[in-house]
């Protein structure tokens, strides 16, 4: 089961973003991708990245701390998100919650 939490893209952070990215609009607030949590860091993602395999994510952790981060997809294809879950986290190399190459 996925995150309940949401989080809404701050003003600065959106523009941000799309200077970063050939997409023409970014979500005013994200869902975290990760599995179900009550603490820790949280991640949402905005959009692909302009290089090639990578994408932007919004960081967040409570209220206060927030960021945006650009992530390497997961080079994992596993059969359920369980898998891709335990292989691709924000805390393994190389790995973008969620997203498949």
């Amino acid at each position: 089961m996925r995150c309940a939490h949401w989080r809404r893209v701050p003003l600065d952070l959106a523009r941000e973003a799309r200077e970063k990215s050939a997409a023409p609009y970014i979500d005013r607030a994200v869902q975290c991708q990760l599995s179900a949590h009550d603490e820790g860091e949280h991640f949402g993602l905005l959009t692909d990245a302009d290089t090639y395999g990578t994408a932007l994510w919004l960081r967040w952790h409570g209220t206060d701390e927030t960021e945006l981060v650009v992530l390497p997809d997961c080079p994992v294809a596993a059969p359920g998100p369980d898998v891709r879950a335990a292989v691709c986290s924000p805390t393994t190399p190389s790995s973008t919650p969620g997203k498949t190459p």
